[in-house]
């Protein structure tokens, strides 16, 4: 035998080699149970549904949570405005008073005593009869 014919045996050998390989693949991969493809979709969904669900729920719980928090800060910012309205109207009748003692003192000829020094500058605005 000559070296062509070895070598055309060796091509054969691998042929029939390699294709003894594909039917046994072939064979090995239809006896693997198959699902079909809509079924893997149908999973897929099934798991995105399912995860847009929780997060949803999430969301659903924080959005309750804040509006209890807002619902608490606005009532707790309603006290505030009324008590600070009660102070205000508070430290008005009290400088209303003040001035009409200061009046009285006046009309008696007697001199007020001098308000505290210094006068605060927060104060200042709103104590425009101060000098009078």
């Amino acid at each position: 035998m000559g070296t062509e014919m070895l070598t055309a045996l060796s091509a054969l050998s691998v042929a029939i080699v390699t294709a003894l390989g594909s039917v046994v693949q072939v064979v090995v991969g239809r006896r693997q149970p198959r699902r079909p493809r809509a079924a893997e979709r149908r999973d897929d969904f099934t798991a995105v549904t399912d995860k847009l669900g929780e997060h949803i729920g999430r969301l659903e719980r924080r959005v309750t949570e804040q509006d209890q928090r807002l619902g608490e800060q606005e009532e707790e910012n309603e006290r505030d405005r009324a008590r600070i309205a009660a102070q205000d109207f508070a430290l008005r009748y009290l400088a209303g008073w003040c001035r009409t003692l200061v009046g009285y003192m006046r009309t008696q000829h007697l001199e007020p005593p001098p308000p505290p020094q210094p006068v605060p500058e927060e104060v200042q605005p709103y104590l425009h009869d101060l000098n009078s």
